[in-house]
This record gives C-alpha cells, sequence and structure tokens, in this order.
C-alpha cells in the first residue's frame, strides 16, 4: 500500500512538472500560506535499504527549497507569527514556515546551518522522552532489525508472522509489513514492548538509540537559544494520542510542554501530534490541544492554509518535505498547492 501510494504520488508531481498544471491551478488552491513539514536532515547515506529514508532530507535539498521560496518572494515566518497572520487575517503576503518534528541532532548540525544562511527560522517540536534519552524510536529499530538479518520469525499482537528477508526488496516489504502491524496496535505502549522483544531478540539495544540520535535536554537550550529557534511540544512518549484514554492524551500533551518549559525556561506555544493524520489525530485531540492553551497545533495531513484556518489553529494541515521526492522540479508543485489540492478533492478543510 504504501509503494502504490508512493508511485501515486510520484506520478501526479511528474505530471504536473511537466504540464505546467500547477501554475494555472495556483492563483486558486495557493491559499494565503503554507507550514513546511520535516523530520530530520543529513547528507546522503549510501544504502539501499532505507525505509525511512521519507524522513530526511538532504541540507542541499532544503537549500533548494529554501532559495525557491526567496526566489518566489514567499515570507519565511515563525509559528508565532503564522498564529498571528491567522488570528489578525493578515493575509497581505504568502508565507511559509518550516517545522520539524522529534528533536533530531541533526536538527542543529545540519538544518540549521543552511536556515541560518537565509536568517530562516524554524519550530522543531520535542518529544520530551526523546530529550531525556529514555524514549523509543520503535521505525528506527525496526529499520536495524529487518536489515540485519535474512528472515524474521516473530508474533506481533500475538499473531505469528514470518516474513523473508533476503533481498532488499524483500527487505521493504517485511518492514511495510511489520510496520503497519504495528501501526493497527491497540496503544503505543503494545508498539513499544513488541519492538523492544524483536530487538532482544536480534541483539539490538533499543534503549540507546534516543540519546544517538536526538538532542539532550543540554543540547536543546543551547539551541532553543538561538535566535532563529522556536521549541514546540510533541508529547512525551510519542504516542499515537488516539489510541489513549482522554485523560491519558491530555496527560501526554500538557506534561511534555511542562517538562519542556521546565527544562528550558521558556514557554511553550505551539503542538505537532504525533504521526498525525487522521488515525492519531481527530477532532478530541484538537479539542484537547485547544483547551490546554495551545496557540497552534499541526497535523500531517496534507494541505496548504486557507483564511478557514482561523477558525481551526489546532488542526493546522502541513506539506511534508519527502525525502522520497527529493528534486527541485517537485518543489514548485509542492509549494503551489496544487498536488495536496488534488488529494484533498479540492476541500479546503479538514478539520474533523
Amino acid at each position: 500500500m504504501k509503494r502504490l501510494r508512493s508511485t501515486i504520488i510520484q506520478t501526479g508531481l511528474d505530471t504536473m512538472s511537466l504540464t505546467g498544471a500547477h501554475r494555472l491551478l495556483r492563483p486558486i488552491v495557493g491559499g494565503i500560506g503554507l507550514i513546511l513539514m520535516l523530520h530530520r536532515v543529513r547528507p546522503a547515506v549510501n544504502a539501499n535499504f532505507q525505509p525511512n529514508r521519507h524522513l530526511e532530507i538532504t541540507p542541499d535539498f532544503l537549500r533548494l527549497a529554501l532559495e525557491h521560496l526567496r526566489a518566489q518572494d514567499i515570507d519565511i515566518v515563525t509559528m508565532d507569527e503564522v498564529c498571528r497572520r491567522l488570528n489578525t487575517r493578515d493575509f497581505s503576503r504568502r508565507f511559509a514556515c518550516f517545522t520539524f518534528d522529534d528533536g533530531y541532532r541533526d536538527n542543529r548540525d545540519h538544518a540549521l546551518p543552511v536556515m541560518q544562511d537565509f536568517d530562516a527560522p524554524l519550530t522543531v517540536y520535542v518529544a520530551s522522552d526523546f530529550a531525556r534519552g529514555s524514549g523509543r524510536l520503535w521505525w528506527v529499530t525496526l529499520e536495524r532489525i529487518v536489515a540485519n538479518v535474512s528472515a524474521i520469525e516473530a508474533k506481533i499482537g500475538g499473531e505469528p508472522i514470518r516474513l523473508d528477508a533476503s533481498t532488499i526488496e524483500d527487505k521493504q516489504n517485511a518492514f511495510a509489513q511489520i510496520h503497519d502491524r504495528l501501526r493497527s496496535l491497540p496503544t503505543d505502549h503494545d508498539v513499544r514492548d513488541e519492538v523492544a522483544a524483536l530487538a532482544r531478540h536480534h541483539g539490538i539495544d533499543d534503549t540507546l538509540i534516543a540519546n544517538e540520535l536526538c538532542m539532550t535536554w543540554d543540547e536543546l537550550r543551547s539551541f532553543a537559544a538561538r535566535p532563529l529557534v522556536t521549541i514546540g511540544a510533541h508529547t512525551v512518549t510519542h504516542c499515537n494520542l488516539a489510541h489513549e484514554s482522554p485523560e491519558m492524551a491530555r496527560q501526554e500533551m500538557q506534561l511534555s510542554r511542562q517538562r519542556i518549559e521546565t527544562a528550558l525556561g521558556d514557554k511553550v506555544r505551539h503542538f505537532a501530534y504525533p504521526y498525525g493524520d487522521k488515525s492519531a489525530a481527530g477532532s478530541r485531540e484538537f479539542a484537547i490541544a485547544k483547551s490546554l492553551g495551545f496557540e497552534t497545533a499541526v497535523t500531517t495531513r496534507p494541505g496548504v492554509l486557507f483564511p478557514e484556518h482561523t477558525g481551526h489553529l489546532t488542526a493546522l494541515p502541513r506539506i511534508s518535505l519527502n525525502g522520497n521526492y527529493q528534486s527541485e522540479r517537485f518543489l514548485p508543485v509542492l509549494m503551489s498547492g496544487a498536488a495536496t489540492a488534488i488529494w484533498n478533492g479540492f476541500r479546503r478543510i479538514d478539520a474533523a
């Protein structure tokens, strides 16, 4: 399913780029601005098996995106400014905001230098357990497990599974099947337990990965002190909030903010829902974020911003700078809003 979706997206981007259809649609579907979603930024890795590649782009591609926005005379703004423009209905100039999820160290080492070259602000949403070093980046663990084996035999959710992983294509299929099964488990506690068991069985210490990849509290303090950087909240454990009870979902959101504010000494106004699609964030989660006083909250639902989003500040869409589509010719299509408009059936608001 993921490969089919990727093929459809690739075909759509290719078609629009070649025909120039995005230029015709831009005045209709471009909206007032856009929030860009990123995760990791690092130099390209020379490996055939990279199932999480969609979560990372290179510094060079980030630079191309910034050059494109500057060339289009689009303002690059903070999330505070996004909020201000929506609340005051200041739509005189189109704008873009760069947001990064999870709190990876490469955001500091590779993204920030590029952003500084353009004097462009960025918001980084931090999962507080990742900063503590106690969180579990289970999708990274799963990639490492599959990369190191020729077959996987295990139980996921009590159901036996045996998958070939001898070739790159087999590994891609195995990763996708296990990933989908894990995402369907009742809670993220179940996901972490299942992946931890797999890791132990295959000799991988998944307790070290957060410290390896994510900024610590000490690193975040110096990072957050940079003038261009805003820190937002991303729950405590990076859980699927829709799988949690209302009380636990509220605690995950509230406690994550409290821990960041205590550690960094600054107010946290903005939130990002982990996973962020319809299976992970809906009307209940949007209402909780609003009741907790977050000024904005972002999803992973694709789309640009329209004036109507003024009434849905805790259900804002984003456009993914996806590592699978790192092509300069795709940037005008993505930034035009045409691709997401077609994906959404030209519906402007998706906040239910």
